[in-house]
């Protein structure tokens, strides 16, 4: 059940404040299950109006003021996030199939740390609880306890339910 607090907190799609990189015309919605078929098809399956077959597709939205990406099967959006926070701050949040986690956060158009929760020795930059304050007690994963200090500390959250939902959405190879 979705906790009415967070309903107030201005929840809003915009596809044209915030740029995917991409040409308008090439901006299409697609929910998660629909950019995950595009995804894994083969080259000569390939069904969209794309001259393509895409590596990723970015699927992006705000909450309360808050831009995202979601991404499937790549994490692309990392190489951007010194530009994308030319404005205020941005992190990667990042989990593979194998339970890696990687995190990396800029702030005013410069990185200041990546790091792998409870893994201090492969940070690179400021230390996390000295650059956000965040320690992985490693009592969960690690990308779910940054993503939970978030909303603790900041009041970012995503609910499940939009993760999936129609996005604007955009390929890249």
């Amino acid at each position: 059940m979705l906790d009415q607090g967070h309903e107030n907190k201005g929840l809003r799609w915009i596809a044209d404040a915030y740029p995917l990189g991409a040409e308008e015309q090439h901006v299409v919605p697609l929910t998660r299950s629909a950019a995950l078929e595009l995804l894994i098809r083969d080259a000569e399956d390939h069904i969209s109006d794309l001259d393509f077959p895409p590596d990723t597709i970015a699927r992006a939205g705000a909450v309360a003021g808050w831009a995202y990406a979601l991404e499937e099967f790549h994490c692309r959006t990392g190489a951007h996030l010194a530009a994308l926070s030319q404005r205020g701050r941005a992190w990667t949040i990042h989990r593979n199939a194998k339970g890696f986690s990687h995190i990396d956060y800029a702030l005013q158009g410069e990185p200041v740390t990546s790091f792998e929760p409870g893994l201090p020795h492969l940070t690179h930059g400021t230390s996390a609880e000295a650059a956000l304050g965040f320690v992985h007690s490693g009592n969960e994963a690690g990308d779910v306890a940054f993503l939970r200090f978030l909303e603790d500390e900041l009041g970012l959250w995503l609910p499940w339910e939009e993760t999936e939902a129609e996005l604007p959405a955009a390929a890249f190879t």
